[in-house]
């Protein structure tokens, strides 16, 4: 089976974290037996979109360059899909390029998608409606994209590597946000509400400004360490579609304070595997938080709990069964 993947999002080195998910499921599924060509940045000319600050924040300044964008994307979409199967595509507008290609194609819906669907449902039906099996990070997406017109729709967590030893968690109590310092990750929220806490950010973003002694970027093998020792990390996103930091900080046995959005739910079960509060909602989000910083057998309890949930969602042998799964659907017509 041959795959032709097509990407804005792809790692550009071991310290990238843009579209470390999709290559991770291209190794294993190369792994697999699976040959697959990624149709990512490096395959077609981007205008400046794709990385930065991300497709959507980079089309509102530079709109212009959407339609040229398509345009490079879909002629490579043809080119790899000559000598293709099926066409994978990641992310919802790159369904235009997929049913472009001349191939059965699977589309991917990793999270800002329905949002754009909102925004134009007249364009996300006829890719919904067309794709032979689509793939949603979350429960919610997944409605969202049935209520759309999509056939075969199949829940697929983004796969992760679990840490064969999460850490120790040692005091202080140290309570962690990693994300990036945006309005959608509600990185505000937790700001009006971040005086006595020992708290460590991690991230970069638009709201950097707003969020002192901000930790800024850091490599990879840092923000592990940072999971390893915290005991509390808090997802206080006002949407979402299924925040890898939140999944991260589950397997390293962390307990977890979030919001009650995207695909948020599909992890943390209120009470069972963590905390879950309303968006927005500054006063429930630190009451939360205290509740965990005070609570040391409350911590563990969900923090353990935690852990096996990620396992059993997330581990990478289920994620790529399930893909391998929906393309041998897709083909089979």
């Amino acid at each position: 089976m041959k795959v032709a993947l097509l990407t804005t999002s792809y790692p550009r080195d071991e310290n990238d974290f843009a579209g470390g998910f999709i290559a991770g499921t291209v190794s294993r599924l190369r792994a697999r037996g699976v040959e697959v060509e990624v149709v990512g940045p490096s395959s077609y000319r981007d205008f400046g979109l794709t990385y930065g600050a991300g497709v959507v924040a980079n089309v509102r300044r530079r709109p212009w360059a959407a339609p040229l964008l398509l345009g490079t994307l879909t002629r490579a979409a043809r080119r790899a899909g000559a000598t293709a199967d099926l066409v994978h595509a990641y992310w919802l507008p790159l369904g235009i390029a997929g049913a472009l290609s001349g191939r059965p194609y699977v589309v991917s819906l990793p999270g800002t998608d329905m949002e754009l669907a909102a925004r134009a449902p007249r364009l996300a039906r006829p890719i919904l409606k067309r794709a032979r099996v689509t793939l949603a990070v979350s429960h919610a997406i997944a409605e969202q994209a049935r209520g759309l017109g999509a056939r075969d729709v199949r829940v697929v967590h983004p796969g992760m590597e679990i840490p064969a030893d999460p850490g120790e968690k040692v005091g202080p109590t140290e309570v962690l946000f990693v994300g990036r310092l945006s309005p959608e990750k509600g990185i505000e929220d937790l700001m009006k509400v971040a005086d006595g806490l020992n708290l460590k950010v991690v991230g970069d973003g638009p709201l950097r400004a707003s969020v002192p002694n901000g930790l800024g970027y850091l490599p990879r093998a840092e923000v592990l360490e940072h999971y390893r020792r915290a005991a509390v990390v808090v997802c206080p996103s006002r949407r979402d579609g299924f925040p890898l930091a939140c999944a991260e900080a589950m397997a390293y046995g962390c307990a977890v304070v979030a919001t009650s959005v995207g695909g948020l739910p599909d992890m943390v079960i209120d009470g069972e595997t963590g905390l879950l509060v309303p968006p927005r909602d500054s006063v429930a989000l630190r009451a939360a938080i205290d509740r965990l910083v005070t609570d040391p057998e409350l911590r563990r309890r969900l923090a353990a709990a935690a852990r096996r949930r990620i396992i059993e969602i997330c581990s990478w042998d289920r994620v790529i069964d399930a893909t391998i799964a929906s393309y041998e659907t897709a083909l089979a017509g």
